[in-house]
């Protein structure tokens, strides 16, 4: 198994447009390429998808087990010619200053994998040796391996780079990307476009062929030759428990209906594979362009996305919302987050003040912010005795979102206490009206399967 850990110093380096340009240029050369990426992000793995053909999954160290994380690389990897890894933030940046859980650094030690540095210098020169040799000496498990330097002004400009770091590091110098704005990749709000708003053909094959004039790529495919001999550290997993290995000890009959469009997109591809796994019939559908839901479902899944991007076009769906509104008043099991959240509320105040009537399960309604309302890992107690959660029982999740919402009346019960790493604060989430849970947070199911198994027994 081949495989490498593509990472920065810092967030804005050029992460995500490398680690496609990489992907896509692996596979101009036939490569059967397996995406990963760590942290919570939903988005970066969704242009993973769409660019090397096969689903992105996410490695997280502190919302999931080392033998979760594992067993998912592994497994997920297996019929690939490598295992490509785009980092989260800076390579040493996780949940806190004191450890390293939630972090790339973390992640490359469990997976075994060589880390690529990209380092943007644009504002540096000999100084990126300095940069490189503090990254090289850290934390001696983690193998740094390489650097590509990103928006190099010119020729002179990185062979400055390169007599630096050669002269001074162990770290082989991969090679470059130029300077050129017509190579950075649109943004909205949430951060970059989503796949299903997707970038052209014409910009991803621009970008693997950059990567292949400018990066020696057979370089780096001798890198990512595994196993590497690397000292063998002491590593405490975090997360729940792990993921049980594929024995379907399902429930006949379950029949999920799952939103998946430019609106809903945010899922943990994993979350998918748990209740398949647990016996679940998965069948996808469109809040915008479909006039009513799956027949014959006993559960509705609906996840983030960007539903205020796309506010005029859902509430004009009325045959849609009236439908998952009658399942919902009937007694229909639903489970949303976030975006899907705000779908199942009276309706969304966009960022221009205009109001958007939407599925009216909910009594109350969204509102979008110009600043960013919360970003963060969360971990979710539940509260009593619950249908989808033993009392006390406990998984991890994270919230990012612009909105808040009006408040919610007292008749609407709260299941969910939660809570931030590292603080003492909690707060009262977890929406539930008849059979529909809905919440801010985004769970991953992988972080304790007890709880999965009880959501798809007991909500679908």
């Amino acid at each position: 198994m081949k495989s490498i850990l593509i990472a920065a110093p810092s967030s804005g380096s050029g992460k995500t447009t490398i680690s496609l340009g990489i992907m896509a240029a692996l596979r101009k050369r036939g490569r059967i390429v397996q995406p990963f990426k760590v942290g919570p992000d939903f988005i970066d793995p969704g242009h993973h998808t769409a660019v090397c053909g096969r689903a992105s999954r996410n490695l997280d160290g502190w919302m999931l087990s080392k033998d979760y994380v594992v067993s998912s690389f592994e497994k997920s990897s297996n019929g690939s010619d490598i295992s490509v890894i785009e980092g989260v933030m800076g390579l040493f940046d996780g949940v806190n200053g004191k450890s390293e859980d939630g972090s790339s650094a973390q992640i490359a030690k469990w997976t075994g994998s060589p880390v690529i540095l990209v380092v943007d210098a644009r504002s540096m020169a000999r100084s990126a040796a300095a940069l490189v040799s503090g990254f090289e000496n850290f934390d001696k498990y983690v193998n740094l391996a390489g650097v590509i330097f990103n928006r190099v002004g010119s020729e002179r400009h990185m062979n400055m780079l390169r007599e630096a770091v050669e002269s001074n590091c162990k770290t082989k110098v991969l090679g470059f990307i130029p300077r050129d704005e017509a190579l950075s990749m649109p943004e909205r709000h949430l951060g970059l476009v989503t796949a299903e708003d997707g970038f052209s053909q014409e910009f991803i094959d621009r970008l693997a062929d950059v990567v292949e004039k400018n990066v020696n790529l057979d370089v780096l495919l001798t890198i990512a030759e595994r196993p590497h001999p690397l000292p063998n550290p002491p590593l405490e997993g975090a997360g729940v428990s792990p993921r049980p290995q594929g024995e379907g000890q399902g429930e006949d009959g379950v029949k999920i209906a799952v939103a998946r469009d430019q609106a809903f997109s945010f899922y943990y591809e994993d979350n998918f594979d748990i209740l398949q796994d647990l016996g679940a019939e998965l069948v996808f559908f469109s809040p915008l362009a479909d006039k009513a839901l799956p027949e014959g479902i006993t559960g509705l899944y609906i996840g983030g996305g960007y539903p205020e991007v796309h506010a005029e076009r859902l509430s004009a769906n009325r045959s849609m919302m009236d439908s998952i509104k009658n399942f919902a008043e009937s007694g229909g099991k639903i489970y949303a987050e976030c975006g899907g959240f705000m779908y199942l509320m009276e309706g969304i105040v966009d960022f221009d003040g205009k109001f958007h009537r939407m599925a009216g399960i909910f009594p109350t309604k969204a509102k979008m912010l110009k600043r960013r309302k919360a970003l963060g890992y969360v971990e979710v107690e539940a509260v009593g005795d619950i249908p989808l959660a033993a009392k006390g029982s406990r998984i991890r999740g994270h919230e990012f979102h612009y909105s808040e919402i009006d408040e919610m009346p007292e008749t609407i019960k709260r299941v969910y206490r939660v809570n931030k790493p590292g603080s003492a604060e909690t707060w009262m989430e977890g929406y539930l009206y008849k059979n529909t849970l809905a919440s801010y947070v985004h769970l991953h199911f992988g972080s304790n399967i007890e709880w999965a198994k009880r959501v798809i027994k007991n909500l679908f």
